[in-house]
């Protein structure tokens, strides 16, 4: 080994800095380099593959702990203490017993962290070993290493079902077209699967890969989270540069599907060490990862509760008390002094045989009463806080009615510290595809050259489908037959088909299970019943040969089949899954240790909620059924950038061996969104099938049976500003070049040129308003739109477009932008062939949930990017808006009227007042609207708006838009925020609101990875939030509150004390006793407390839902709350001291045996003022509550027979031994505990007679018969809120016309500017039929 200098060392160091923070990144190949010494290796600079998420070392854990540990300012406190107490003329007790308990608090903390660091440990040693194949030289092979040894610049195998060490730039794979396809589940929680290329003209397609060909330079962006983007080219020897995207990274973490084996070079590596915040909490993955995967692992998150902040301020006043206490101590000890007429024998000289001057002395007293004192600080309130959160945490993981048997998911706890929050909500904003409705696609209409086909077959065959009950699994049916069994003949249904579609409802579940490893294939997304007109339609185009090629609905049907990222796989080919991908980071939370101990509930019962469906007029839209058209989630979640001959994520795998040949019925398709599941399923529902996909091709198969393998140019990814995506093909029989885009409406209808065909009759050239008609009807029927389009260009065309498609790619600067400026100048003068209707239907019990939730005094909002049709028509159906309501639609272009607006809007809304009468006010907006009523000049007047309404409902809105509603809602009303999704486009949201909740369903994980709760579905939020959220919170508020008063209750005893000890510091009771009271005596009851105690039943809470806003605004820890709590600890304890002191008056009994009565009877009033707080007792209540009291009696039994000279010169030897024998030591802690409780007890009788809180009053109802209850229930939430929530017995409203709105303007507007600016407010209501002046 060389000797290097540290200059050289420094400089070396600060050149690998510099390499690693640039924006672009040369790597070349390491195998010319293999062998020589580190510093000649070319990507040296950049880390390894080891990661290390430990935060100690063996030799350094102690030191580094404490460290930690003394960035909390409490422990600073009690540990200076204890370091005071070792100064002489300052010490309360025994230097070293002064130390036990915050040596104990330390201890305890540092077991824990020790425990989950080596948890750490044991998961990086099992990763950093995992076996890998790696290329060398010297063998000329790939060989086995571990995924330790793979760095940058090396080039890495995998194979069939094998786990992806590092980011790898996919160079080879064994599919001769250059495919490989892998599962992301363990990034995003996606496990349909997604498609890599190989990096296009760096490697030939032979069957073997010779990595020492490769001779290219590659450039690439510097390391970022962003999964669905990557900047890179490859620099060849000539200097040609071949741009790379996503589509040919393989990411570390990701499992390699349905291909034999593959090869890539190493871009990222996942090295890394754990670091330590601003804020000094630990992350593991937050500096030294360069993989994407490892960059979006940051642990789970850290939040400050409400509460907790509050604590904080009265732990201010308490050591505010503390001090004054100390104060007053100082001062007694001097007036003490100077009161005295001469020298008494027991005050010490001090070294010089002089004593100290009082004021001197009342100041070392002034330090010496802190340290005896210092217990009214409370040392172990934080841990028996942290305790009681997880204990809380433990009962919400493990509540069976939050469990989701179909999905086999339970509610996740990722924020440990923030429970209590859950019960504080005031506003939730939700999403709604996928939060509130199923995300799962049916396809329901369609619209062709202007001719609507309505599919009233499957309609109709989906009513005869519908469960018994609401609660049954809607979307689980059997299977249709194949295409061939549909007849032309009849449209009636056969009756026997009908009973055997019934009968088989339970096997259909059966097998809708078995296909839950491929995304969006329930059997209700993949059977279509074909409209017998369009069935027709198809067939006479089918037997005419000369309209074939040109014909619309072909082609309709085709862009169907061909325009989309749909993954068609075999459905024998299954996947075999390797164990559980090992996390680099395991959780942190406690709770996975209380995991291992419970175990796995077997059969779980289904939950019934019944809910009565509200009656409709001139609605056709079903509460169970639901859909939208979301600009903003896009149907297809992929990147921004697309390559020359790319298509992302679809093939289909040839059979490797003499495997059967595929049938249409055996085919599988796993698309990204179910949008492109269900229109795969249609067009194959009309026979045009999608049999398969490369990167170069795709083949569909005619209804006549005829394959037709389609030449792909080029694909036209999704993104969120050009709303469509588009394939560029050649036909094959009339070797056009077809352009195939869909899209939102208004994002097509502008691009459309002229119609379909000149030679077609003359009314054809009305298709784009008939189609326009069309989708809006689709819209007020809640249906999610799709336009599709066609366009041909010529060679020449194509040509010029794709020079400039190459340069956009092979672009790093601006590279976002080239791409879609290409797309944008390719996607014009489009010809319109018609638009799809999907539906999308509502979770199960969503409006019973927002109707409690909204009776719990919770504002309900949902943030969509839908239409305002098709919002409003979705908000009658959850029951976020009902009949009677006053519904404001504001929408306009020009932000003076939009101020205009909100002004007249305000005036009327203020016109009502308080009025229990009025009208509910609903607001509708859209994005546009509502970013111009988010500027600064705006914000107060809309905010004002907005808080007078019951419900908002946000249209056409944008994630970032999102956000900033929430951020502002809470900023400028001061209301603790939830934000509920289920998609990436919510992440935003979710992290912007107090609370973040991710639903875990068909949109992958990315929510749940940014939330601080996961549900699997938006009713568990009803018990979440009215049940678990108020029992977490009224738990812990209490505790908190009952933790003050008991450390100011005892510590006074001693402070009563020293008025008869001449202010000395003395202590009546033995320091070890004094230390076991808090840290054994009583500090397993309050953490029980906070645990488990119950105020209201749970069947009350969710029967009840007006029960939750005793939690909400300052709830239940309130200012004056704490300070009765501190007047009656100085009461109890003034009593608690001066009836023994007035009974053992004038008596010879030494200091202990004074102070033992007072100790028990402290014990006995502690523990019975928590048995009055308490409101529900279990065996476990009783056992800690009697347990405390005979640990009591049994230590200090024990400790008062052995300690003979523990304390001299008074030993608290036989001392309770001796009073136990004396019958006035009992009648003295009868007659003391009596009045010290009885204020208190009186009290609660008083309040709970004459004044009974809402909470007393449901514990009561909770007593009753359950006849009995449910009637008094019924009763009480029709009085209590008759015009907050619309009951039962209500029909929602319909949807906006013409003859139930008015259009508001303002008066000095005028009218050219009025019709210009396109400005509405619409108020909508059935109360008040007269037009509204505002």
């Amino acid at each position: 080994m060389t000797w290097s200098s540290p200059l050289a060392l420094l400089r070396d160091a600060l050149r690998g800095q510099r390499a690693r923070e640039r924006d672009l990144r040369t790597l070349v190949s390491n195998l010319p380099y293999e062998g020589l010494e580190k510093k000649k290796q070319p990507n040296r600079y950049f880390p390894g593959n080891a990661i290390k998420t430990t935060k100690y070392s063996l030799l350094l854990f102690i030191p580094m702990n404490l460290f930690e540990q003394f960035h909390r300012l409490a422990n600073i406190y009690f540990v200076g203490l204890a370091i005071l107490n070792f100064v002489p003329v300052v010490n309360a007790f025994e230097p070293e017993v002064a130390l036990i308990p915050i040596c104990v608090i330390l201890a305890l903390t540092a077991l824990k962290d020790g425990w989950e660091d080596f948890r750490r440990y044991q998961s990086d040693r099992k990763l950093n070993n995992t076996p890998c194949f790696i290329y060398r030289r010297e063998e000329k092979q790939f060989v086995e290493r571990r995924w330790k040894d793979v760095k940058v610049g090396d080039f890495v195998r995998v194979v069939y079902n094998e786990i992806v060490p590092a980011d790898l730039l996919l160079l080879h794979t064994s599919d001769p077209n250059g495919v490989c396809l892998i599962e992301t589940a363990n990034l995003d929680g996606e496990t349909n699967l997604k498609q890599r290329r190989v990096v296009p003209g760096v490697s030939a397609s032979t069957s073997e890969f010779e990595p020492e060909s490769f001779n290219g330079i590659v450039v690439c962006e510097r390391p970022n989270n962003n999964l669905n983007h990557f900047k890179c080219y490859v620099e060849k020897p000539d200097k040609a540069k071949t741009g790379i995207g996503i589509e040919s990274l393989l990411l570390r973490g990701c499992t390699v599907r349905n291909t034999d084996h593959a090869a890539g070079f190493v871009v990222y590596a996942a090295y890394g060490a754990s670091v330590i915040d601003d804020n000094w909490t630990f992350r593991s993955h937050v500096q030294g990862h360069e993989t994407k995967s490892m960059l979006n692992n940051n642990g789970p998150r850290y939040k400050r509760s409400k509460l907790e902040r509050k604590l904080n301020t009265d732990v201010i006043f308490c050591v505010i008390l503390l001090f004054a206490m100390c104060l007053a101590g100082a001062l007694g000890h001097f007036f003490w002094l100077q009161a005295l007429p001469s020298v008494p024998p027991y005050l010490v000289p001090n070294s010089q045989g002089h004593l100290d001057a009082p004021a001197l002395s009342s100041f070392y007293m002034f330090f010496t009463m802190i340290i005896l004192l210092q217990v009214l600080i409370p040392i172990s309130l934080y841990v028996s806080i942290e305790l009681v959160k997880i204990g809380q945490i433990f009962f919400i993981t493990n509540d069976i009615d939050l469990y989701d048997e179909e999905l086999d998911s339970r509610v996740q706890c990722r924020a440990l510290n923030i429970p209590e929050d859950l019960g504080q909500i005031e506003y939730i904003f939700s999403d709604k595809t996928g939060t509130l409705t199923e995300n799962k696609m049916v396809f329901r209409r369609c619209t062709i050259m202007g001719t609507e086909y309505p599919h009233r077959e499957k309609n109709l065959a989906i009513r005869l489908d519908e469960p018994d009950s609401e609660e049954e699994v809607i979307f689980n049916r059997r299977p249709r037959s194949p295409q061939s069994g549909w007849t032309l003949d009849t449209e009636d249904t056969d009756p026997e088909d009908t009973q055997h579609y019934h009968g088989n409802r339970r096997r259909s579940k059966v097998a809708a299970s078995a296909q839950r490893d491929v995304a969006f294939s329930s059997p209700l997304e993949t059977e279509v019943v074909p409209d017998r007109k369009l069935l027709q339609q198809i067939r006479r185009t089918e037997n005419s040969s000369s309209s074939q090629k040109i014909d619309p609905y072909l082609d309709f049907f085709l862009s169907l089949a061909i325009c989309n990222t749909v993954v068609v796989s075999t459905a024998t080919a299954q996947r075999q899954r390797m164990s559980e991908y090992p996390r680099s980071c395991q959780s942190n939370n406690p709770l996975d240790t209380l995991s291992y101990l419970a175990r796995k509930v077997g059969s779980l019962r289904q939950t019934i909620a019944s809910w009565q469906p509200m009656s409709r007029r001139s609605r056709s839209l079903s509460e169970s059924s639901v859909i939208e058209e979301d600009c903003y989630n896009a149907s297809a979640k992929t990147d921004e950038s697309g390559g020359l001959n790319t298509t992302k994520a679809a093939l289909h795998t040839e059979s490797q061996s003499s495997k059967p040949a595929v049938t249409s019925d055996k085919l599988c398709y796993e698309a990204e969104s179910p949008d492109e599941a269900a229109l795969v399923y249609a067009a194959k529902a009309y026979g045009f099938t999608l049999l398969a996909r490369t990167p170069g091709s795709v083949t569909v198969r005619l209804p006549g049976g005829e394959e037709l393998l389609f030449e792909v140019l080029d694909t036209l990814t999704f993104d969120s500003h050009r709303k469509r995506m588009s394939v560029l093909v050649r036909h094959p029989i009339t070797r056009e070049l077809v352009l195939y885009t869909k899209g939102a409406d208004y994002a097509i209808m502008e691009l459309l040129g002229t119609p379909y065909a000149e030679q077609l009759s003359g009314n054809q050239k009305s298709i784009a308003a008939d189609t326009q008609k069309h989708l809006d009807q689709y819209a007020k029927e809640g249906l999610r739109t799709l336009c599709f389009t066609k366009k041909v260009l010529s060679e020449k065309a194509y040509k010029d477009w794709s020079a400039s498609r190459q340069k956009a790619l092979a672009a790093i600067d601006n590279r976002e932008e080239l791409i879609m400026d290409s797309a944008a100048h390719l996607e014009t003068d489009l010809t319109l062939l018609g638009a799809t209707g999907i539906e999308d239907r509502l979770q199960e019990s969503v409006p019973d949930t927002i109707v409690a939730l909204r009776e719990a005094g919770i504002q309900v909002w949902v943030l969509t990017g839908d239409k305002p049709e098709t919002a409003v028509n979705i908000a009658y159906a959850c029951r976020l808006l009902d009949e009677g309501d006053l519904v404001i639609n504001m929408s306009s272009k020009n932000k003076l009227m939009c101020a205009s607006v909100l002004d007249c809007a305000l005036e009327e809304v203020r016109r009502y007042g308080d009025d229990p009468l009025a009208p509910t006010i609903a607001l509708v907006i859209d994005g546009r609207t509502l970013a111009m009523a988010l500027e600064s000049d705006l914000r107060d007047r809309f905010v004002d708006l907005a808080r007078r309404c019951r419900s908002v409902l946000c249209c056409r809105v944008t994630p970032l838009q999102k956000s900033t509603v929430v951020k502002v809602i809470r900023e400028k009303l001061k209301v603790m925020t939830l934000a509920v999704g289920d998609g990436a486009n919510d992440v935003n949201m979710i992290q912007a609101a107090d609370v973040g909740i991710g639903i875990s369903g068909q949109e992958g994980m990315q929510a749940v990875m940014a939330s601080d709760f996961a549900i699997s579905r938006f009713k568990h939020l009803k018990k979440l939030l009215l049940v678990h959220g108020h029992w977490c919170y009224t738990r812990l508020a209490n505790m908190i509150i009952y933790f003050f008063y008991k450390n100011v209750a005892y510590v006074n005893l001693l402070f009563w004390y020293q008025f008869f000890c001449g202010f000395s510091g003395t202590t009546m009771i033995d320091y070890w006793l004094l230390i076991f009271f808090n840290l054994f005596f009583t500090s397993a009851p309050p953490v029980m407390f906070g645990i488990m105690d119950k105020d209201v039943s749970a069947e009350m809470l969710l029967g009840l839902p007006a029960l939750y806003r005793t939690g909400q605004g300052a709830g239940e820890y309130k200012f004056s709350t704490f300070w009765i709590a501190m007047l009656d600890a100085f009461y109890q304890s003034l009593v608690c001291f001066f009836i023994p002191y007035w009974a053992y008056q004038d008596s010879d009994i030494d200091v202990f045996t004074f102070g033992t009565p007072l100790n028990t009877v402290s014990l006995f009033t502690i523990l019975l003022h928590l048995s009055i707080e308490i409101k529900t007792w279990t065996v476990v209540h009783w056992v800690i509550m009697l347990g405390s009291v005979a640990v009591y009696f049994i230590v200090t039994l024990a400790y008062s027979a052995i300690c003979i000279t523990c304390n001299p010169p008074s030993d608290p030897y036989w001392i309770l031994q001796s009073q136990m024998a004396d019958p006035m030591f009992y009648l003295i802690c009868i007659i003391t505990t009596v009045l010290a409780l009885l204020p208190r007890y009186m009290f609660h009788v008083l309040r709970n007679t004459l004044a009974p809180s809402l909470l007393v009053r449901a514990r009561h109802l909770d007593r009753l018969d359950p006849s009995v209850r449910e009637r008094w229930i019924k009763e009480w939430r029709s009085f209590r809120s008759p015009g907050d929530v619309g009951l039962s017995g209500r029909s929602a409203s319909p949807s906006p016309t013409p003859e139930t709105s008015t259009d508001i303007f303002p008066p000095s507007s005028d009218p050219s500017d009025i019709t210009e600016a396109e400005i509405t407010l619409n108020v909508i209501t059935e109360s008040y039929q007269s037009p509204l002046r505002l």
